[in-house]
């Protein structure tokens, strides 16, 4: 099970995908779904750590949408990093789940526990060097 995530520190708001492989495809239903979570006037910039599968060439990037490359070996950059820390230490590990449905029910009901949660999100993905406008 891959869970696909984008937390922002300014607003709180999180917005995730799960599925069963990661792929091209993929990424491109999650920046879509992204996408069409911002507001009409918004364009946000998303933190992109170097991992392999966040390097396709077959991207469809929505045009409120702009990619940051993070440098290679860099995920502390990354304040999404802390979330999936957090996600892990409360309820992710430390369990036997019968199946794959119930591994989606967990984290599913994990994701939307914390991340409904905007007071949580924007303490936990903050980065002081990441300037944000009101």
């Amino acid at each position: 099970l891959w869970v696909i995530g984008a937390a922002s520190p300014q607003t709180g708001q999180a917005e995730a995908i799960l599925a069963p492989c990661l792929n091209t495809s993929i990424i491109n239903q999650f920046l879509d779904q992204f996408s069409r979570s911002l507001a009409p006037e918004v364009h946000a910039a998303m933190i992109w750590d170097g991992a392999g599968f966040h390097r396709a060439r077959d991207w469809k990037v929505p045009d409120n949408v702009t990619l940051i490359p993070l440098p290679p070996d860099s995920p502390e950059l990354n304040g999404i990093e802390n979330l999936w820390h957090d996600l892990r230490s409360h309820g992710w590990s430390n369990r036997s789940d019968e199946g794959y449905e119930e591994l989606f029910d967990v984290a599913s009901r994990s994701w939307c526990q914390h991340c409904l949660n905007t007071d949580l999100i924007k303490s936990v993905c903050d980065k002081s060097y990441i300037p944000t406008r009101s």
